[in-house]
């Protein structure tokens, strides 16, 4: 091969590379792309069908214009002029502590539960197949909602508080189960290597290194659950005959048709729920200071 030839050759052989590079980067680029594609058909499809719903109700006689300004009202009256008109502020408060009540007994008795279905589920510590029973079952647990377990438990306790705190509690460890299996997987493997290393038992594992450090997620994991707990304590208290302020929000929205206390009532809730954030925030931040 001459000397003219060699550079030529070198700098074909360099353009093909570059060409290559090239190629792999663009497939690459459209494989990431092509997903995306797909999730934009579901999403425009979903708008068209969720169009094509409204437009096909039957709406009867509605006047829109009416009907528009009869909301608009309504919020003005639930916004701006709320009151309290057949129960007093006293009353309206003790049935907010039922309703929270309600909601802390269910996140408590589901929380402890689910500490130690978690530490079975989890498959660094409780082995795999009794990770997979676990989560099996809290996973068909989730799969009913938490108004059938109401009404299911309502079935031999009768509807009430109890078949409410059952029903919610049962729900509840299903979903305190999963994170808190998910949280101790997902911790530093280091920790309890370091503890089997001295001779640790399982439950001094458990204790000394696995719930200090993880008790940061298990209790923000449970300040959230009992934020939905409460929320749903409220409707339980007009579906399955709970008690507690959910019972006088449907009283006063559907039966008295009073928008000034379902304003009063509203506003109540939005503060016992302002309330619990900041207490959670609270606790979390004494938890990294220790």
């Amino acid at each position: 091969m001459s000397e003219r030839e060699l550079p030529l050759t070198l700098k074909d052989i360099e353009e093909k590379r570059k060409a290559k590079s090239k190629d792999s980067s663009t497939q690459k680029v459209q494989n990431q792309m092509h997903p995306m594609r797909n999730v934009w058909i579901v999403l425009i499809l979903l708008v068209l069908t969720s169009i094509y719903a409204f437009m096909s109700f039957d709406y009867g006689n509605i006047n829109w214009s009416e009907a528009i300004a009869t909301t608009f009202a309504n919020l003005k009256i639930i916004f701006l002029e709320a009151d309290l008109t057949t129960i007093t502020l006293g009353e309206a408060l003790i049935q907010v502590l039922i309703t929270f009540a309600i909601a802390f007994l269910t996140t408590l008795f589901s929380a402890i539960v689910s500490f130690f279905l978690g530490l079975f589920a989890a498959k660094n510590l409780g082995g795999g197949k009794t990770s997979t029973i676990i989560k099996t079952f809290v996973a068909l647990i989730r799969s009913i909602p938490t108004v059938m377990w109401v009404l299911i438990f309502a079935i031999v306790a009768g509807l009430g508080s109890v078949a409410a705190v059952i029903g919610i509690s049962f729900h509840s460890l299903g979903y305190l189960t999963k994170m808190f299996s998910e949280t101790f997987e997902d911790m530093d493997e280091g920790v309890t290597e370091a503890l089997k290393a001295t001779g640790a038992s399982w439950w001094q594992i458990i204790f000394q290194g696995v719930l200090p450090s993880t008790i940061r997620s298990l209790s923000a994991w449970t300040f959230m659950r009992l934020e939905i707990n409460y929320i749903i304590a409220l409707g339980m208290g007009a579906a399955a005959g709970a008690g507690g302020i959910g019972f006088n929000l449907f009283m006063s929205g559907n039966f008295y048709y009073n928008m000034h206390e379902v304003g009063a009532i509203t506003f109540l809730i939005l503060i016992t729920c302002v309330l619990l954030e900041a207490i959670s925030v609270k606790v979390k931040r004494s938890l990294v200071t220790k």
